[in-house]
């Protein structure tokens, strides 16, 4: 399938880090063809770098994404649903009136909801835990929860044909690229989801992506890692 540029004069700034959860909308941009400006910063390492971002995102959270008006968009899930809607050539979502598009909205909203908000407690156990002796149970724990969902999501999707809404690659298939990369780096996902695997492992090989991975969050496709 070929992809659209986007018109020259669309211009976007993303906060974020690299394998943050501004990463899927990166990647989304990346196959619009638009121009993205990054702005690195880690809410999650300290108070220093959730000042950086409170002027853009009052939540003191990324991603956070500068419109080409000059509006500010947060929470992934938003962002990668206009985005998809905003520049509708890329083909990277069904339209209003596909049948696909009840499925599709469904999923968006389920990862931040039932996994990406897990990591908000994982990224800072203290938060909910604040008795080390307490922690390791609670990420453990929480990592049991996510590989749940994961496996829930994955018994109700279509087998794969030969992404998660068909033959084109959406902005489905990047949100879960991306969030199952994250810890534990799909020791679980794999088992857990196996249909799911099959599109993962597609979208990291995708070529029209692979310069992209390299810089802004590499990832390692050692058959070995993938049994774990």
């Amino acid at each position: 399938m070929t992809f659209s540029s986007a018109p020259s004069n669309d211009r976007y700034t993303l906060y974020g880090a690299p394998g943050s959860g501004a990463t899927p909308v990166h990647a989304a941009l990346t196959l619009i063809g638009a121009q993205v400006d990054t702005v690195d910063v880690s809410p999650w390492e300290g108070e220093s770098e959730r000042e950086r971002v409170s002027g853009i995102n009052p939540m003191r959270q990324v991603p956070a994404l500068v419109l080409p008006s000059g509006e500010v968009m947060t929470e992934s899930a938003a962002i990668l649903i206009w985005l998809g809607d905003r520049y509708p050539e890329a083909g990277l979502c069904p339209a209003p009136n596909d049948p696909l598009r009840a499925r599709y909205l469904r999923w968006m909203v389920y990862l931040p909801a039932a996994i990406y908000s897990l990591y908000w407690v994982r990224d800072d156990p203290a938060r909910l835990t604040p008795d080390p002796a307490a922690q390791p149970a609670m990420l453990e724990r929480s990592a049991e929860r996510i590989a749940h969902c994961w496996h829930l999501m994955d018994t109700q999707i279509d087998e794969p044909a030969p992404y998660l809404l068909g033959e084109k690659i959406s902005m489905l298939d990047l949100y879960v690229t991306v969030l199952s990369r994250w810890t534990p780096h799909r020791k679980r996902f794999y088992r857990v989801a196996p249909r799911m695997a099959q599109v993962v492992r597609r979208v990291d090989a995708d070529p029209r992506l692979a310069d992209f991975w390299a810089e802004r969050f590499p990832f390692s496709l050692d058959p070995q890692v993938q049994k774990d």
